[in-house]
């Protein structure tokens, strides 16, 4: 892994329009008629305007974008869907977007129970093929999210609690590094940069394939359960006890929603206020009735809680998959006790002009320390608070955000002190969002790999 000398890379050779070369022509510049398409992300909040944007199908194409944005003066900003798409605006006048959605690989080992997939693979494919063989994988909560990007971040699933961090199953990933060197890092060789790509977020090289564990699972026992607002006080206080002590077998998430009048929402709550609990246990029929009977015993108006299909989770969490304009904010609390349950029900109730708000579960084993190492190989809290905004709704953006930042606030008292930043979509001090004792080593991988900085990293140390 030994990096091209700073040398050789300070002075640029070429300009970007020699990069219309690379890519077998799919490369994109300011004033070229599908610019504007290349650089949008999923999520279309995010602005970005890069030097260019590329579409490499294969490693060798990545390797020679690499070592061209170099020659060029240019950096290299990594990007799949843009489902999270990080805050990089005014951050790429000096970068090539690197949009790796034309790696499409995919390939199911069943025997072994293990998947391998390029970087352009999204979670929904992997889940459907991943089904047919009875085994799951711990995919996001919307198919439309990017596997590798979703794994180099860290990776919450409805198989969290019992099974870890999807960044914890990964077992080898393709990289290339800054001087355009194509590695294949497994726990044997290359060891230092698997354990930064499991949840180090990036910033050490192009990943253009991972491999990771599948779990052997057919039919969890999932759905969810609706209650009008007016319920919203005495649900979530009971959910939050009950959260707190739930067996491992559960992952769950209790939702604040004003449901928008849309298609993809199911009809009987369209335009409605509700509160939501939605989530997934890993047991069989009777145990699982069991382990929810305390939350079915608050009396829901809906109740879709079965066994299903692992392929089925794909859509439990009723996510929108064409690409929109949103907004993503969150933070750890260590608990929920009832007096943090009702500053965020008072901070997240009418008047909020939020899609929703959410409470996810975390605990079990994403608490615990994987065995097999990771720059984040667990959370720091007991709970995730996130909130939604959309475009569209009253107040606009900075009505949004400024509920948002109220939410925050309210549950701070609680607050880790740690960040999951998959799940912000603004600037944050990327050291909290990793154990403080990785921090170091993670740097010091990245600095060995990309001594002068060619990646761009969605977000930065600041302190």
């Amino acid at each position: 892994m030994s990096p091209q000398p700073a040398s050789a890379r300070t002075v640029p050779t070429s300009g970007p329009s020699d990069l219309r070369r690379l890519c077998g022509g799919a490369v994109y510049l300011p004033g070229d008629p599908q610019y504007d398409d290349a650089r949008r992300p999923w999520n279309l909040a995010a602005v970005d305007h890069p030097a260019a944007v590329a579409y490499p199908a294969f490693p060798d194409e990545v390797a020679e974008l690499v070592r061209g944005a170099a020659a060029a003066g240019l950096r290299i900003a990594p990007q799949g869907t843009g489902h999270g798409a990080p805050p990089l605006a005014g951050r790429l006048a000096d970068a090539v977007l690197l949009r790796t959605s034309a790696m499409t690989e995919v390939r199911i080992d069943a025997a072994n129970r293990t998947a391998r997939v390029g970087a352009g693979v999204l979670w929904g494919e992997v889940i459907t093929r991943a089904g047919a063989a009875r085994l799951a994988c711990r995919h996001m909560s919307s198919p439309g999210v990017g596997v590798v990007g979703s794994s180099l971040g860290g990776g919450l699933s409805w198989y969290g609690r019992a099974h870890g961090l999807q960044c914890s199953a990964v077992t080898a990933v393709e990289v290339v590094l800054a001087d355009g060197t194509i590695v294949r890092a497994t726990d044997e060789q290359d060891s230092d940069l698997l354990w930064a790509a499991r949840g180090g977020g990036g910033g050490f090289g192009v990943v253009t394939a991972m491999e990771f564990d599948l779990l052997p699972i057919a039919t969890p026992y999932a759905g969810m359960l609706v209650w009008d607002w007016s319920h919203a006080p005495r649900v979530a206080d009971a959910w939050a006890g009950w959260a707190a002590t739930a067996p491992d077998q559960v992952t769950s998430i209790l939702r604040l929603v004003e449901a928008p009048d849309a298609p993809w929402v199911p009809e009987a709550v369209r335009g409605r206020r509700i509160i939501v609990i939605d989530g997934a246990v890993v047991a069989d029929e009777p145990t699982a009735a069991g382990i929810l009977a305390p939350l079915r015993a608050l009396r829901p108006e809906i109740d879709t809680f079965e066994p299903v299909p692992a392929a089925a989770l794909a859509r439990l969490h009723l996510e929108p998959e064409a690409p929109m304009s949103a907004h993503a904010s969150s933070t750890l609390v260590s608990g929920m006790p009832s007096e943090a349950v009702r500053a965020l029900v008072t901070a997240a109730g009418p008047g909020s002009r939020l899609l929703s708000v959410e409470v996810r579960q975390l605990g079990g084993a994403l608490s615990r320390p994987s065995p097999r190492g990771g720059a984040l190989d667990r959370i720091d809290g007991g709970f995730l608070v996130l909130t939604v905004g959309i475009a569209g709704r009253a107040g606009g953006w900075a009505g949004q955000r400024a509920d948002a930042d109220r939410v925050r606030d309210a549950v701070q008292p609680w607050g880790s002190g740690a960040l999951y930043l998959s799940m912000i979509d603004d600037r944050a001090d990327e050291r909290q969002g990793v154990p403080g004792e990785s921090w170091d080593r993670l740097a010091a991988v990245r600095a060995a790999v990309d001594p002068d900085g060619l990646f761009v990293r969605p977000h930065a140390a600041t302190r």
